[in-house]
C-alpha cells in the first residue's frame, strides 16, 4: 500500500522555486511509494491548520521559508503530531537549511526526503510559542520580518544584511536578566540570539563545530552595547570573522533559561514577529521533531 504524504506548500516564498518543479518533486515522492497531497497556504497560519492534520498521513513535507516551516512546526506539536517531517527550502535565506544540509535544489531536497531516515531533532519552547532554529531580539532581528517579501525575494541575503547594518547604525540597547541555572547574566545588549543553528538573522553565522542539532542545548549568544567606535568594530569584525572570543560577547550553551527585559520587547521566532512583556522562558525540547532529509 502506498504510505499517503502531505506536503504544505507556500506558493510566495523565495524565488518562487518550488512552482516549475513541483511535477517533479511529486513524481520524486511517488517514486518512493508517497501519494502525495499538496495543500497551499493562502495566508499567516493555514500551514500550522494544515499541519495539524497531519496524523493522518505517513510524512509531512513544508515547502516554503523558514516562516512556513515554523508554522508547520508549531502545528504538528500543538496537535500532538509525532510523524516524520522533511523540509524543501523555498525562501531567501533559509538559515535552518542551511544549518541541516539541505541542498537549496528542490529535486535534491525531495529526493533527499524520499530516500532518508528519521532523526530526532530539537525545538525551542518560548512561552507558549515554539521556534525550530532561532529566538533572537535587538539589531538584525527587525530585518527577518520588516523586508518586504518582494525585497526578500529579489535581494536574498543582502536584504537581511542591508537591514542589520541599518540597525547598528542607530543602535538602541535592550537591557536584559538572563537567569541560566544558578547563573545570573545582565548587562546592555544590541542583540541576543536563542539557537539551535549555525546561521540566523542572515548575518550571524557560528562555527559548524559549536553546534549540535540533537543535543538538547541551545547556543546563546549575546551581543554588548558598544560605547565607542573601537566597540563597534570590534563586533562587525567579529561577526564577518565568526569569532566571539571578546569582551563584547558573551556566549554559552543552555538547555533552558529565563529572560527579563526591562520594557516591552519585539522577538523574532524564526523570522515571525512576536512582541513580550514581561518574563520569557525559553526551553529546549531534545528530540521533540522526527526530521528527515
Amino acid at each position: 500500500m502506498d504510505k499517503k504524504l502531505l506536503m504544505i506548500v507556500n506558493p510566495v516564498a523565495g524565488m518562487k522555486r518550488l512552482k516549475p518543479a513541483l511535477l517533479d518533486v511529486i513524481s520524486i515522492f511517488s517514486a518512493g511509494g508517497f501519494r502525495t497531497t499538496v495543500m497551499v497556504t493562502g495566508r499567516r497560519g493555514d500551514a500550522t491548520k494544515f499541519a495539524a492534520a497531519g496524523g493522518d498521513y505517513d510524512l509531512v513535507v513544508c515547502c516554503g521559508g523558514d516562516g512556513t516551516l515554523n508554522e508547520t512546526v508549531c502545528g504538528m506539536l500543538d496537535a500532538g503530531v509525532t510523524i516524520p517531517l522533511g523540509y524543501i527550502p523555498c525562501g531567501s535565506t533559509n538559515d535552518f537549511a542551511s544549518s541541516m544540509g539541505i541542498s537549496s535544489d528542490v529535486k535534491k531536497a525531495a529526493h533527499a526526503i524520499a530516500d532518508g531516515m528519521p532523526r530526532p531533532l530539537d525545538v525551542g519552547k518560548f512561552n507558549g510559542d515554539y521556534f525550530t532554529y532561532v529566538a533572537s531580539f535587538g539589531a538584525f532581528t527587525a530585518a527577518s520580518y520588516n523586508a518586504p517579501q518582494d525585497v526578500k525575494n529579489v535581494l536574498g541575503h543582502a536584504a537581511y544584511v542591508f537591514e542589520g547594518i541599518k540597525d547598528l547604525s542607530s543602535i538602541k540597547p535592550y537591557p536584559m536578566k538572563l537567569r541560566c541555572g544558578d547563573r545570573v547574566i545582565e548587562g546592555d545588549y544590541v542583540f541576543g540570539a536563542i539557537a539551535n543553528s549555525t546561521s540566523f538573522g542572515g548575518i550571524v553565522r557560528l562555527k559548524d563545530e559549536l553546534v549540535s542539532l540533537n543535543d538538547g542545548m541551545f547556543e546563546v549568544l549575546l551581543i554588548k552595547m558598544p560605547r565607542t567606535i573601537a566597540d563597534l568594530n570590534s563586533i562587525i569584525n567579529s561577526l564577518t570573522t565568526s569569532n566571539f572570543d571578546n569582551n563584547r560577547f558573551e556566549f554559552f550553551k543552555a538547555s533552558e533559561l529565563t529572560v527579563l527585559p526591562s520594557e516591552p520587547t519585539a522577538w523574532s521566532l524564526d523570522g515571525e514577529y512576536k512582541r513580550t512583556d514581561g518574563e520569557v522562558v525559553i526551553r529546549n525540547l531534545h528530540g521533540a521533531v522526527n526530521f528527515v532529509k
